[in-house]
């Protein structure tokens, strides 16, 4: 059981002396409070009501017997704070689990050559073995050097095999990064703004994946993205598109808006053969 971030609020304006309104009160175990005479519910007129703390003694050890909360003031400090952790949370509570606390933040980051980046201020080559990845944690601290190009990959097997699409990155020395899992993607967008790398997204290439792109990547980051169209992809998408990913998915996007010529070009394609072409074609095998 654990006292929610809301309810702490109200009671420690309750223990500082103020009357809080019955109506902010709407919580189980206020009846409780009421109950063991720790709160008093003070009336006016037929419906009007306001409450106020009895006994802040007796507060300080319900909160502490039934939370294991010994300083309110503590409690609430710490579930404000902004990197909130596990330790802290068993420190003030003794529970863990008292708030959603994201342990595992970042992203994986892979490469086909050495690249040069600095971590918390010490130089950090990405250069992971064949068949790993590098999983970075504390990207708030992740430099990667000026000439290196951020590489978005949206499919995992195209992440997994990218020594085999080292065609696809001529002139480019690029640092691969993963839009998944999933719920790491706002670590990695949150990075990307950071930093002044140029980013280059290489998705489906069909009305989702664009989607994808203008949606969740150039509306942050501007001028420096831009979506990976290569000089083969009209060939590509006659010889191996399917027309169900041109029939069966509609543009979450405005086409009017969109301003890259890569992108423009596509679309032209993609109309003319009725057909979208996922990534993963681009594996050489």
């Amino acid at each position: 059981m654990k006292l929610s971030k809301s309810l702490a609020i109200k009671l420690l304006q309750l223990s500082s002396g103020e009357r809080v309104p019955a109506s902010q009160l709407k919580y189980p175990l206020i009846s409780e409070l009421l109950e063991d005479g720790i709160l008093v519910d003070i009336r006016s007129g037929r419906t009007k009501s306001v409450m106020s703390l009895q006994s802040s003694k007796s507060l300080q050890a319900f909160l502490l017997n039934r939370f294991s909360i010994a300083d309110l003031n503590r409690y609430v400090e710490t579930l404000n704070t902004e990197n909130l952790s596990r330790s802290l949370l068993v420190q003030v509570a003794s529970n863990s689990k008292i708030s959603n606390v994201r342990t595992f933040k970042g992203f994986l980051v892979n490469s086909y050559e050495p690249v040069s980046t600095t971590l918390n201020g010490i130089s950090f080559l990405v250069q992971p073995p064949s068949g790993t990845f590098q999983f970075i944690h504390e990207f708030e601290q992740f430099i990667p050097h000026p000439d290196v190009t951020i590489v978005g990959i949206e499919n995992s097997e195209s992440f997994s095999q990218i020594d085999r699409q080292r065609h696809l990155f001529k002139g480019v020395h690029p640092l691969f990064v993963s839009r998944y899992p999933q719920n790491q993607s706002k670590d990695l967008i949150k990075w990307l703004q950071t930093i002044p790398n140029n980013y280059l997204h290489f998705g489906d290439f069909d009305f989702a994946g664009i989607g994808i792109y203008l949606n969740e990547y150039k509306r942050y980051l501007g001028s420096k993205a831009r979506f990976l169209v290569p000089d083969t992809i009209e060939t590509m998408l006659s010889k191996y598109g399917k027309r169900g990913l041109y029939d069966n998915q509609k543009m979450n996007f405005e086409a009017k808006e969109v301003q890259e010529e890569g992108i423009l070009k596509l679309l032209k394609w993609m109309h003319q053969y009725k057909k979208g072409l996922e990534q993963e074609a681009f594996i050489e095998r």
